[in-house]
This record gives structure tokens, C-alpha cells and sequence, in this order.
């Protein structure tokens, strides 16, 4: 189900000054991290299960998310940063891309992978 006002969960590789940022830019949108829900440390299950009891799209650099054999169809989204450096500065900027490229509710349901080039949004989820 599509929401209004989505709901983003960003993995303990997000740089947590990113949540700020985030909160600030969209202050309509629920913002969280790891360390804000007690995932520190935990399994990408535990976090990716974790976003689906709360119908939250899942923010991360980690690869394993964008693996639909492990983590299939059928979830809230998923948005894989491939950049470097992982810094906060060059996470804001892809973000920043992605949010003025894009609609959010073309990234709810989806697998969107974000390099230094190029955005790719695959629809593979929950309507």
C-alpha cells in the first residue's frame, strides 16, 4: 500500500547526520535510523524485517539489500546507495538527486539503486 508521507529507515552505513538533514528537508516524512530503533549490530533480516512491520523504505550502502533472491518482491522499497566516497556530504547529494528526479511514490515498492551517474528505480513491490 502506498502511503502519503513515507516512512525511511536508514541502515547503520547511512552517516547518522544524514537523519537531520533528511528530517529538516522533508519534515513531512518519517526519518529514522538504526541506532534510533535498537538495529545497531543486527542482521540485515532483522532490519529489513523490521522495515516491513513499520512499511518503511530501507536506506543503505549494503548490497545484500538489492539481492532479490534474499530479500524479495513484495516489500516497501529499498534504495541502494552505490557511491564513493560514503561521506555525509556525497550521501546528501545523491539523495538530493534522487528526490528531485523523482517522485516518492515511485520509490515505494521499488529497488532503486543510486550510483555516481545514473538512478535506476526497478518496481518489485507492495501496491
Amino acid at each position: 500500500m502506498r502511503v502519503k508521507f513515507p516512512r525511511f529507515l536508514l541502515d547503520e552505513n547511512v552517516p547518522v547526520p544524514v537523519i537531520n538533514w533528511l528530517r529538516s528537508l522533508r519534515p513531512d516524512w518519517t526519518v529514522e535510523h538504526t541506532s534510533d530503533v535498537g538495529l545497531n549490530g543486527r542482521s540485515d533480516s532483522d532490519v529489513f524485517r523490521w522495515a516491513q512491520e513499520h512499511g518503511s523504505i530501507v536506506v543503505t550502502f549494503d548490497d545484500d539489500f538489492a539481492d532479490l533472491r534474499t530479500f524479495p518482491e513484495g516489500h516497501f522499497g529499498v534504495i541502494r546507495l552505490r557511491i564513493w566516497p560514503t561521506t555525509v556530504e556525497e550521501t546528501q547529494a545523491a539523495l538530493m538527486r534522487l528526490f528531485d528526479s523523482t517522485n516518492v511514490t515511485e520509490l515505494q515498492g521499488s529497488l532503486t539503486i543510486i550510483s555516481q551517474s545514473k538512478i535506476r528505480i526497478r518496481s518489485v513491490g507492495r501496491d
